[in-house]
């Protein structure tokens, strides 16, 4: 449970200083004014310092109800399921309007005038306005965010899950409230709010309507695919690491394993037999049958809108999409798929987009007909609003590619954006191979939006895949060990010094324990259990001591590096166990 809610308020804080904040923002930003005073058609907007907590709190509340139990009720009142959203949009535009009319305003006060001790604007403490801008909040896809919308959408909802889902939203709103908070500070202080208070009103009304209208055109989306995903590897580091990973798919999975199944740091390229995918492999491997396409609601994309059959997928090479609309990650993806099946659809390739929504008002077959005729996919869409095919494949992430042979054989799968040439090669390979003597087109040439910071990736201390990582002397299974540092360390590796004992999934302290890796990154995260005390130096100068108080959690080590290349170095007291390295 610990290591949930750790893992989701970091998550939570770092997709509230990415891109996909921006629609939200203005609205935010513009919140210091209020409505007047009831019976006041007065200039002045009303001030109250309480007024940017209400604003972030709302937001916090309602995002994280109607992820968690949105669908559920609106499906259990037979209700349309982007009723929520609908309902955002409207008291976002309802606050707009009685900014620029304090006629209206009043109106929209009078119920509550009969109220005792409650002669006050029922908006003044901005929790309502809130409320309405977190059912429009839509952030960045990631494994956090994944598992809630499942746990959501298939209606297992427990403490871990409803924890998470907390967690999650308390840390997107700590950096919200804290912008909110300078921005009143700022206005009160210059005495904005005093000098131009008609201005300030209208402006923030004007502000408003525009926010909530480009929100429900989806105007905002283009801008968020086109602003560098600058936060997207510190949100894979964190989300993506082993221990976080386990805690994750504990949630949504039931003990199943599929093709969407890895062993925990599976990115080395190796290949398997009839066993889980090497995530991002470079070779065609052969992962097991892929599961039939059952329980899809609806299709899109076809003649008539008719269901692909097993005919219409004999001899063809497929690849299966895993993706939901409203994901900047998956939009950012779309160009290359989409780029894919026009090239090669002649050459018996497939595509088949499965729509698994994050949101209720992705379940909406219009709203999916619409945004992707906006997006330019083309390809057959599968419309998996129920989970179905995503609980089959065992899936965690949109994006997510499963490549499969005509003989319904996984061979290839890939999680999150980039990569594209890689999978594109593969495609090209497993479709010559099926069809001898094919003449393919040349490789497509979509320009690749991927976030390109320069990173040490995950890097994992336990015996199954230290041997990639570590210099010096090689671990040994289970047994204690002495080790010494090599003279010189290279780039991404780590070494050990001292005595460990190396395990699966972790390394475990012994006496004289130090460690040293050479990395580059912004912050340095390790996930770290047992007992004791773990003493930090960045090139030479120790700049921290972490108490580990025995739970297995994630650990930050360096919280500002400056993506500068360094070399950490560890003093590890006996009894403390080291599972893997992440980086932001």
């Amino acid at each position: 449970m610990l290591i949930l809610i750790v893992v989701g308020f970091a998550a939570g804080v770092i997709t509230s200083l990415s891109p996909c904040v921006l629609p939200v923002l203005p609205v935010i930003l513009a919140s210091n004014a209020n409505p007047a005073k009831p019976g006041a058609l007065a200039e002045t907007p009303s001030h109250n310092r309480w007024r940017p907590y209400g604003v972030v709190a709302g937001l916090v509340i309602s995002f994280s109800a109607s992820v968690l139990f949105g669908s559920l009720l609106l499906s259990a009142l037979h209700l349309p399921q982007n009723l929520l959203r609908d309902a955002g949009i409207v008291v976002l535009v309802i606050i707009g309007l009685s900014l620029l009319d304090p006629r209206l305003a009043d109106l929209l006060q009078r119920p509550f005038a009969r109220l005792p001790h409650h002669k006050v604007n029922p908006d003044s403490n901005g929790l309502v306005l809130g409320l309405g801008l977190g059912l429009l909040f839509v952030p960045c896809a990631g494994p956090v965010l994944a598992t809630i919308a499942v746990v959501g959408a298939t209606h297992h909802i427990g403490t871990g899950a409803i924890a998470l889902t907390i967690a999650f939203g308390v840390g997107v709103g700590v950096p919200l409230l804290a912008l909110a908070l300078a921005g009143d500070m700022v206005a009160r202080r210059t005495g904005v709010l005093r000098r131009r208070a008609r201005s300030v009103r209208l402006t923030s009304g004007i502000v408003m309507i525009l926010a909530a209208a480009a929100i429900g055109l989806n105007l905002t989306d283009g801008l968020q695919r086109h602003v560098p995903g600058y936060t997207n590897a510190m949100q894979t580091r964190l989300e993506q690491n082993g221990t976080a990973a386990k805690q994750l798919n504990g949630l949504t999975t039931t003990g199943k394993t599929g093709p969407g199944t890895l062993t925990s740091g599976s990115s080395s390229g190796t290949t398997t037999d009839g066993g889980p995918c090497t995530e991002g492999g470079t070779t065609l491997e052969n992962c097991g049958k892929a599961p039939a396409l059952t329980g899809v609601t609806g299709w899109l994309n076809t003649p008539g809108d008719a269901a692909l059959t097993p005919a219409a997928l004999s001899g063809k090479v497929v690849l299966i999409d895993f993706w939901t609309y409203s994901c900047i990650n998956c939009q950012r993806t779309l160009p290359h798929v989409e780029a894919w099946y026009s090239s090669y659809a002649s050459d018996g390739f497939v595509v088949i987009g499965v729509h698994t929504p994050e949101f209720a008002f992705e379940h909406i077959t219009s709203n999916i007909r619409a945004q992707a005729a906006a997006l330019g996919v083309k390809y057959p869409i599968a419309i998996d609003n129920n989970y179905a095919i995503w609980t089959a494949y065992t899936n965690q992430y949109w994006p997510a590619e499963y490549l499969l042979d005509p003989s319904g054989d996984v061979r290839h799968v890939a999680f999150g954006e980039g990569d594209y040439s890689n999978t594109e090669s593969l495609i090209r390979q497993l479709i010559s191979e099926t069809h001898p003597g094919v003449k393919l087109p040349p490789a497509t040439d979509v320009p690749d939006g991927t976030p390109t910071e320069q990173q040490t990736p995950e890097t994992y201390l336990g015996y199954t895949y230290a041997p990639l990582n570590i210099a010096g002397n090689q671990p040994k299974q289970g047994k204690a060990m002495t080790y010494k540092f090599p003279a010189k360390l290279p780039a991404d590796k780590f070494a050990l010094s001292g005595t460990w004992t190396d395990q699966s999934e972790y390394a475990s302290a012994g006496a004289s324990a130090k460690l040293e890796l050479s990395y580059q990154a912004d912050q340095v995260y390790l996930g770290l259990g047992g007992s004791g005390t773990v003493t930090v130096s960045v090139d030479g100068k120790q700049t921290s001591a972490v108490q580990v108080d025995g739970v297995p959690k994630l650990y930050t080590l360096v919280p500002n590096a400056g993506d500068e290349r360094a070399l950490l170095t560890l003093t590890v007291s006996p009894g403390v166990q080291a599972y893997d390295f992440t980086f932001g």
